[in-house]
């Protein structure tokens, strides 16, 4: 009973207004930040040291760094500024079909298991990118000539063979990408295709987590197809659990009016939403087919003020989850421009922008005094802290579902 007195107390703080003018740093404060109540005694100091993030802040998995084709000081070093940046990754193409398996019953599992035992050792969430892709150029080869019923049995066995193999360690999958785009699957086999894939997945694995992922839907284009196409599917009955949004397709600039209304439609669905796919400038950035020109300094200013714009909208979005880069260094990026760090690991201005944000607006560092009852509340961000008082500490977990936590150090 004390413990849900002290939750209660906890959430009357946490519904107070924030005090700050910005609309954006206001909404930050509403929906990314909760309450910890540290009970310890009398007076006490509390320091709560934020260790991890509940939003997920990441970026693709390189395949060169993971397949060997990386030098090794570069793999080395790739890895040491993913951990010191990102808690989430995406793969990058080693998990796709036509990837995986070039030749029929010859499946490659070898880059993809090795990727996810390096993030599994590190508590990394990842992406499976993606388990089917209906882009005609990106249906493997061997499938093409099959007739409907062999096509099917593949595309059942493959569905549930890769959630068998990977249960639980994958934390979601795109299901079948860019469908609003192009869907060989679909139009061999008949619209019911997408519901039966799901279905398959979650035979293989019941925990199985299943995004849409589909592109110029941030930029407004074609966000009005992608939801009536999102709609189509769930009214089929596929058990889909959540929406990606790639960030690639704007060009030097982006609109921000476009990106909120794109957000605040989605949102409408009350499926998590995860901007899957950033890089900036864009594929629509005269970087994208001249991939030798540098930026100016300041073009490299301006990139800098973009990323802070574009992550301060999406982290301020209710139905955001997260937002994964699609590369950040120089040597692992299809768009080399949009790297946070240059080609021999220097920063970029992006980098420092990138970092003051998550770990520096954005993290959680406080110190106060528990009261004369013992106790203190310490508004912080959500995710992993370590809380500390009279010589005590522990590790909490404070979750946006949850809104506020006690942390017990008497």
């Amino acid at each position: 009973m004390q413990s849900k007195s002290y939750l209660f107390f906890a959430f009357l703080i946490a519904a107070q207004p924030a005090l700050r003018a910005d609309a954006l740093d206001d909404a930050i404060q509403k929906h990314r930040t909760g309450v910890l109540v540290v009970r310890t005694a009398p007076g006490a100091v509390v320091t709560v040291e934020q260790l991890r993030h509940e939003f997920w802040f990441g970026a693709t998995i390189a395949t060169g760094v993971f397949n060997g084709r990386t030098a090794p000081e570069d793999a080395a070093k790739w890895k040491e500024v993913f951990l010191s940046h990102f808690n989430a990754g995406v793969i990058e193409a080693a998990f796709k079909w036509h990837e995986m398996e070039k030749e029929r019953g010859k499946v490659d599992y070898a880059v993809v298991d090795s990727m996810l035992e390096w993030a599994s050792a590190h508590g990394i969430p990842v992406r499976g990118h993606c388990i089917f892709w209906g882009i005609p150029r990106y249906v493997p080869e061997w499938l093409k000539p099959l007739g409907d019923e062999p096509l099917r049995l593949a595309v059942r066995q493959r569905a549930r063979s890769i959630a068998a193999r990977y249960r639980g360690q994958f934390a979601e999958y795109d299901l079948n990408n860019e469908m609003i785009h192009g869907n060989w699957f679909e139009q061999r086999l008949g619209p019911q295709i997408t519901r039966d894939m799901a279905r398959w997945v979650k035979e293989g694995d019941p925990g199985a987590v299943l995004y849409f992922n589909d592109y110029d839907i941030l930029t407004g284009k074609r966000l009005d197809d992608y939801i009536q196409h999102i709609r189509t599917v769930l009214s089929s009955g596929a058990p889909m659990d959540g929406i990606g949004v790639q960030g690639h397709l704007h060009g030097d600039a982006f609109d921000e009016a476009e990106l909120r209304r794109a957000l605040d439609a989605l949102g409408e669905l009350k499926l998590p939403v995860r901007i899957t796919e950033f890089n900036f400038p864009g594929q629509r950035s005269k970087y994208y087919q001249k991939r030798e020109l540098r930026l100016s300094e300041e073009e490299e200013a301006a990139k800098a003020d973009a990323l802070r714009r574009y992550f301060r909208i999406s982290f301020a979005h209710p139905a955001v989850t997260g937002i994964l880069m699609w590369g950040f260094w120089e040597g692992a990026n299809w768009i080399p421009q949009s790297s946070l760090y240059r080609r021999d690991w220097t920063p970029t201005p992006a980098a420092e922008a990138y970092r003051k944000l998550v770990f520096g607006e954005w993290w959680t560092r406080a110190e106060t005094k528990a009261d004369a009852n013992g106790i203190a509340a310490v508004r912080a961000f959500y995710g992993m802290h370590r809380v500390r008082a009279a010589g005590k500490e522990m590790v909490v977990t404070l979750s946006k579902r949850e809104g506020a936590k006690v942390a017990d150090l008497e």
